[in-house]
C-alpha cells in the first residue's frame, strides 16, 4: 500500500486537467524504425470490439502489428488483423517525413419513427451569420420555425438514476499560439456563440466535405473549422475529401510517409487536443476522423470501409469510404461518397449510393450494416444538379439571391420524394450559393467552354436509425427487451450548414456542418438511457517523474476487457497526433500484471508535459489515459 503522500501523486481521471501542448518537437522512440503513416486501402478491416471479445482466440491468433494508421486519427485508427509468429513491433513516427416512439416529421407529408440516440456532450455552439464569403443558416430562438433543425426520438431508459448526467469531462485546452487567418477565415465580430436550447448534454461533431480537385494544399485551413477551434467545444471533426491526387508517383510517395492533406490536418488540429482515431482512403477520396484526445478510450469497435463504383466497379475514382464506431455506447457511422457526374447520371447516382449501401459490411455487434447505425452521417462530392434552367437563369438566381427558386430543381431534394433508399434522410437549409463549378483561383462561376450549370454539389446529410431497426447490444436491460421509459428525448441539432467560399484552389468551394447529438431530460434525476462512460483501462501514475523510480505505470482492468499479450503501454507528448505518435513504449506483458515501468533510457529527455496510453491490440485502438504527467 501507497502512504498518503504517495496516494496525493496519483490520479485516474480519465480525462484529466488542463492540458497545454509542450513547445517541444515530437520525436520517435526508434530511429531506425520507418516514420511512416500508413493508407489503409481495402480490403482491411479492423476487428471490432464485440468479436474480439466473443472470438476465443489466443493471443497469438488475434495479434495484430501495431503498425497501420489508416489516414488516420486520425483516431483509434483501424488497422487490419495481421497473422504473426514474431511479436511486432509498434512504429514510431516522426513529424514529418418496446418504448413510446416518437413519430417526427421530416416532410410534411412523412412521418418516420425513431429510436433513440443519446448522446451528450461539449457547451457551446458556433453560430455564423451569412456573408458573401461565408454562408451559414440562421439560428433563432428554440421556438422560431427556424432555429436549428432538430430531430427528436424517445429513448429507451435504464431504471439506474445514478449514472453521471454528462456524455464525459470537457477539458478545455490553455491558450494556443494565435495563427494567422486563412483565406476562408472570417473576422470575430461576425461571430456569435449560443447555447442550443439552453442544453448542455450535446455532443458536438463537425463535418468538412471538400473535392480539392487534385490541388497541392493550401498553407492554412484552420477556418475550415470553425472560428471557434481553439476552444474545445467541439469534440470530434470528419474530414471527407474528393480527387485528392492520386497519381501513381503521388500514390507512392503517400503510401512511403503521409499524404499531405492528412499532414495538414494533423498538423492544424492536434495543437488544440485533437487526435486522429481513423482514416480510409480508396484513391482520390478520403476520410478523416479526429476526436478530443480525452473521448479516446469511449470511441470503441472502429471499423472503416471502402467500396468502388467506378467503372463498373472496378475503380476507386468514385465510390464511397466509412468510418464506423461506438461513441460512448452507441453506433454511429461516417460515409463520404463521390458519386457520379453530370445532369444526365442522376439514376447512376442512385445507384451507385445504393451499391455501397450494400457492400459496405462491419464486422460484429447489430450494426453490420450502415443504415443500422443509431446515427449516419453522408456527405462528400454527391453531384446533384439542378435542373431544366439554363446556365443564364441560374446565374441570374444567384445574384439576386433567389435561391429557392434553384432549390425547387435541386435533383437531391425531389429524389428525397421519389427514392426509397433517401427515406429518412435529412438535410438543415441551403442558405449559401452552389459551390460548383468555379474558375480555379477565382470566386467566378464556370467561364470555360463547357460552361458547367452552378449546383450544389457538395452536401452534408445525417440519418437517425428507424424503429424496427436491431436495437443495440451495449446494455443486457436492452437485451431483455426493457420497455420502461421516463420521458427522455434525445436530438441530432443542426447548428451550421455553410460554404467557405474564401478558398479557391479547387473548382469546388467546401461545405462544412456543426451537429449537436444530445438528450432533452425531463426528469432531471434520471439521466441517459445507456453509455459507456468508464474506460476499460485505469491509469495510475506521479503526477512528475524526478527519478526512474517515478516511471511506474500501475493499472487497473475492467472485468469484461479481454487482454493481449501484445497490448502496450505508451509515452505520449501532449498533442500528440495519432496513437503511433509516441515517445516510448512498453509492453503490457502478462495476464495479470498490473504494472509497467519504464527503463531510464526510454524516458523522454524534453521537459514537457506527456500523456501515459494503453492501447489495445484486440480492438485496435487507445482504451486507457492518464493525468498529465511532467518528466
Amino acid at each position: 500500500l501507497m502512504d498518503r503522500t504517495q496516494q496525493k501523486q496519483i490520479s485516474t481521471d480519465p480525462c484529466g486537467p488542463k492540458v497545454q501542448p509542450g513547445p517541444c518537437a515530437l520525436i520517435g522512440a526508434s530511429p531506425g524504425l520507418s516514420p511512416q503513416l500508413a493508407i489503409q486501402e481495402p480490403p482491411l478491416i479492423s476487428p471490432s470490439e464485440v468479436l474480439n471479445r466473443q472470438s476465443g482466440l489466443s493471443p497469438m491468433q488475434a495479434a495484430v502489428a501495431p503498425m497501420k494508421v489508416t489516414d488516420q486519427m486520425q483516431s483509434g485508427s483501424t488497422p487490419a488483423t495481421l497473422a504473426s509468429i514474431s511479436r511486432p513491433r509498434p512504429t514510431a513516427l516522426g513529424t514529418k517525413p418496446a418504448p413510446k416512439t416518437t413519430r417526427i416529421s421530416v416532410d410534411p407529408s412523412k412521418e418516420i419513427d425513431l429510436i433513440p440516440v443519446c448522446i451528450p456532450g461539449p457547451q457551446s455552439a458556433n453560430v455564423l451569420p451569412h456573408s458573401p464569403t461565408e454562408s451559414s443558416s440562421s439560428l433563432h430562438s428554440p421556438q422560431s420555425p427556424h432555429s436549428p433543425q432538430s430531430y427528436t426520438s424517445q429513448p429507451y431508459l435504464s431504471p439506474n438514476p445514478n449514472l453521471p448526467s454528462s456524455l464525459s469531462p470537457k477539458p478545455s485546452l490553455s491558450p494556443q499560439p494565435q495563427r494567422t487567418p486563412s483565406p476562408g477565415s472570417t473576422t470575430q465580430s461576425q461571430v456569435q456563440s449560443e447555447k442550443p436550447g439552453g442544453e448542455d448534454n450535446d455532443f458536438r461533431v463537425y463535418i468538412v466535405t471538400w473535392n480539392v480537385g487534385s490541388a497541392v494544399p493550401p498553407d492554412d485551413i484552420t477556418s475550415l473549422f470553425g472560428p471557434n477551434v481553439s476552444d474545445g467545444s467541439v469534440d470530434m471533426f470528419i474530414i471527407g475529401l474528393q480527387e485528392v491526387n492520386s497519381m501513381i508517383n503521388k500514390r507512392l510517395k503517400d503510401v512511403l510517409f503521409s499524404d499531405q492533406w492528412s499532414e495538414l490536418c494533423m498538423d492544424t488540429l492536434s495543437p488544440f487536443g485533437y487526435v486522429l482515431v481513423a482514416s480510409q482512403r480508396m484513391q482520390g477520396v478520403l476520410l478523416l476522423v479526429f476526436s478530443k484526445f480525452c473521448h479516446l478510450p469511449f470511441l470503441r469497435g472502429v471499423q472503416t470501409e471502402s467500396t468502388r463504383t467506378g467503372l463498373g466497379g472496378y475503380w476507386g475514382n468514385k465510390g464511397g469510404v466509412s468510418a464506423r464506431m461506438t461513441m460512448f455506447g452507441h453506433p454511429v457511422c461516417f460515409l463520404n461518397c463521390h458519386l457520379p457526374a453530370h445532369m444526365r447520371n442522376l439514376e447512376q447516382r442512385m445507384e451507385d449510393f445504393e451499391s455501397i449501401l450494400q457492400q459496405q459490411q462491419f464486422e460484429g455487434g447489430t450494426a453490420t450494416g450502415v443504415l443500422d447505425h443509431d446515427v449516419v452521417f453522408w456527405f462528400g462530392d454527391l453531384n446533384f444538379r439542378i435542373e431544366d434552367y439554363d446556365i443564364h437563369v441560374v446565374k441570374c438566381a444567384i445574384d439576386s439571391n433567389k435561391l429557392p427558386l434553384l432549390l425547387e430543381r435541386d435533383q437531391l431534394n425531389m429524389a428525397k420524394n421519389t427514392e426509397p433508399i433517401l427515406e429518412g434522410f435529412m438535410e438543415g437549409p441551403l442558405k449559401f450559393p452552389p459551390t460548383y463549378k468555379f474558375d480555379v483561383g477565382t470566386h467566378t462561376y464556370d467561364t470555360s467552354a463547357k460552361k458547367r450549370k452552378p449546383a450544389w454539389t457538395d452536401r452534408i446529410l445525417w440519418r437517425l436509425r428507424r424503429t424496427g431497426s436491431p436495437v443495440p447490444t451495449h446494455n443486457a436491460a436492452l437485451q431483455r427487451g426493457l420497455t420502461s421509459w421516463l420521458g427522455g428525448a434525445t436530438k441530432v441539432t443542426q447548428h451550421v450548414y455553410r460554404s467557405h467560399m474564401g478558398f479557391t484552389i479547387s473548382d469546388h468551394k467546401p461545405v462544412s456542418a456543426l451537429f449537436s447529438l444530445h438528450v432533452r431530460q425531463c426528469f432531471l434525476k434520471y439521466t441517459f438511457p445507456f453509455k459507456v462512460d468508464m474506460p476499460l483501462v485505469e491509469l495510475q501514475v506521479n503526477k512528475e517523474w524526478c527519478k526512474v523510480s517515478d516511471a511506474t505505470v500501475r493499472f487497473t482492468v475492467a472485468s469484461t476487457y479481454q487482454r493481449s499479450s501484445w497490448d502496450w503501454v505508451a509515452i505520449y507528448k501532449a498533442g500528440f497526433r495519432h496513437h503511433k505518435d509516441y515517445q516510448a513504449y512498453i509492453w503490457a506483458k502478462g495476464e495479470h500484471a498490473t504494472q509497467v515501468t519504464f527503463s531510464e533510457e526510454d524516458l523522454p529527455r524534453d521537459d514537457c508535459e506527456y500523456i501515459l496510453c494503453y492501447y489495445s491490440n484486440n480492438m485496435n485502438s487507445i482504451v486507457g489515459l492518464s493525468t498529465p504527467v511532467q518528466v
